[in-house]
């Protein structure tokens, strides 16, 4: 895995997406010489071709990445990988004819770009098919193993299942007592009197420890001597989070809280942030102004109410504020139900915020709310106040996402998406506790990022 930005990214993927694009890059400089011949070499060089095939190159890659194709859902199904790559070939065709109609200078020429589309293609085809083989062969799977049992091993062995691409297989889990435990989705292994045994006969290459409570359980003196033989010992909470993109709420304790890095945000980068937060506000209330405006007489004309809704939320260090939305409900919709959560097709809806809701426009008013400070673009996403309450008494360690500001979009939006239930927000909890553990501008970034590709392609909206 390759830590950027406190964020972690499977170092396959990584590589993946760098030579698809030195890909896309090769094969139209192919086309080129196919092209022009002799001669290529001065359209690549002095008429800006190579710059010209840079920016074809990101448009593939964008695509890509907007159409999951890096996503670990999709990297080991060959049919939906297939299907997805003909899409991005259509929709890269699409997107470049319309830049070159706008911007005829960053043209590559019809011939070329018809030979470069050619084979494009079935490069990618074929070089996804090699790379897996090749990394399967050069890199196979890590063995490992879990010593623990309890909810950690739990979810990291479902977590680890779901992202092969970490490149880890575990074989199952070793309990302090000789007993076993069934629950945890993996098979028992025996006690930790055989695990130096169990390593050496099984070619383990990985010791993660996942217990609860280690005090006097864990076997200190074998896993120093696994580890001087070249096995790698990991603590669990790190792997799990390094996989998950999240926190284990289940093993949390307050001395984690303390001692663990992270959780400290320089006074310097909050004033960065800060002053970011205003300038983007600004840029963004002048350029979506006319939006809103017409948003507002579409409001307006459809139901009786206010055109802004106003609801008490809950900010940093548990401050409530005010925040601003398009109304979407008709007027007094809420009133009677307790702030009740919005449903999929929650009958109170009124016809234009129904669809306002869907392309999320009824949250540009929240850039007033970011002028003001109440809130950042990126953050844990603010409640109402019983439901915060609620949460609170509910869910350990919940007081954790009033640290920090409130934002418009957040990582556990992101990866999690709309939550309505206890559980639901309980895992929220979990991705917003690693926010608040890895917060930067270039995580900020990534959010944003994953934020256009979600409106984008319209997911989660309610």
């Amino acid at each position: 895995m390759l830590r950027l930005f406190n964020t972690y990214f499977p170092s396959r993927t990584v590589v993946l997406a760098v030579s698809e694009a030195f890909l896309v890059c090769l094969t139209f400089v192919t086309a080129t010489i196919l092209c022009f011949g002799s001669d290529a070499d001065l359209v690549l060089t002095y008429q800006y071709g190579l710059v010209r095939i840079a920016v074809v190159a990101a448009v593939f890659l964008v695509c890509m990445y907007y159409l999951d194709l890096y996503d670990s859902l999709l990297l080991c199904n060959r049919q939906k990988v297939w299907h997805r790559l003909l899409e991005v070939g259509g929709i890269g065709t699409l997107v470049l004819a319309l830049l070159y109609y706008v911007y005829p200078e960053a043209g590559l020429g019809r011939r070329v770009f018809l030979v470069g589309i050619a084979l494009v293609l079935p490069s990618l085809l074929f070089w996804r098919e090699l790379f897996f083989v090749t990394v399967r062969t050069l890199r196979p799977l890590q063995r490992a193993i879990v010593i623990g049992h309890g909810p950690l091993a739990c979810a990291l062995a479902k977590e680890i299942h779901d992202h092969p691409e970490v490149g880890i297989m575990l074989m199952g889990y070793m309990n302090p007592a000789p007993d076993r435990i069934s629950g945890n989705g993996l098979p028992y292994l025996g006690s930790l009197e055989q695990l130096q045994e169990l390593v050496r006969r099984e070619n383990v290459r990985q010791v993660v420890v996942a217990m609860g409570d280690q005090r006097g359980k864990l076997p200190v003196e074998e896993l120093l001597a696994l580890k001087t033989q070249g096995v790698f010992v990991r603590d669990g909470n790190e792997l799990y989070e390094t996989v998950a993109g999240k926190i284990s709420i289940e093993s949390l304790r307050l001395s984690w809280f303390l001692f663990s890095p992270g959780f400290h945000v320089s006074r310097t980068r909050l004033v960065h942030k800060r002053i970011c937060s205003i300038i983007l506000a600004t840029i963004g209330i002048v350029l979506t102004f006319p939006i809103m405006i017409l948003i507002g007489l579409a409001v307006r004309l459809d139901s009786p109410g206010p055109v802004i809704f106003r609801q008490n939320r809950v900010g940093k260090d548990g401050k409530i504020f005010a925040l601003y939305k398009f109304r979407s409900m008709y007027d007094g919709a809420g009133r009677d139900s307790n702030d009740r959560p919005a449903e999929k097709g929650d009958s109170r809806f009124t016809r234009v915020g129904r669809w306002i809701r869907r392309a999320r426009l009824d949250e540009l008013p929240q850039l007033y709310n970011i002028f003001l400070g109440d809130m950042s673009f990126v953050g844990p996403r603010p409640f109402v106040p019983n439901q915060e309450r609620e949460y609170a008494e509910k869910i350990p360690f919940y007081r954790q996402r009033w640290t920090v500001h409130p934002g418009a979009t957040g990582w556990a939006q992101v990866n999690r998406g709309y939550c309505a239930s206890l559980e639901d927000n309980a895992e929220k909890l979990a991705y917003d506790l690693f926010y608040i553990k890895n917060m930067c501008i270039g995580l900020d970034l990534i959010i944003l990022l994953r934020t256009v590709k979600i409106l984008m392609l319209g997911r989660g909206s309610r």
